[in-house]
């Protein structure tokens, strides 16, 4: 099945296949995590102002 195997790089079909784990550290997981959570935020306020605005619109016509 997995012949050669080494260090998590084995040959298959005369190809290296990586069956590495990921290499990220939980220091930079959470600051990943952290990035995503603000960029979320991000998209949700702009989302919240555009539809203000088109409410606000309304309003004035």
């Amino acid at each position: 099945m997995k012949d050669n195997f080494v260090d998590g790089l084995y040959v298959k079909d005369g190809r290296l296949i990586n069956d590495r784990p990921d290499g990220m550290m939980g220091i930079e997981k959470a600051a990943k995590l952290k990035k995503m959570v603000k960029a979320q935020k991000n998209s949700e306020q702009i989302a919240e102002g555009i539809q203000r605005a088109k409410m606000l619109e309304k309003f004035m016509n």
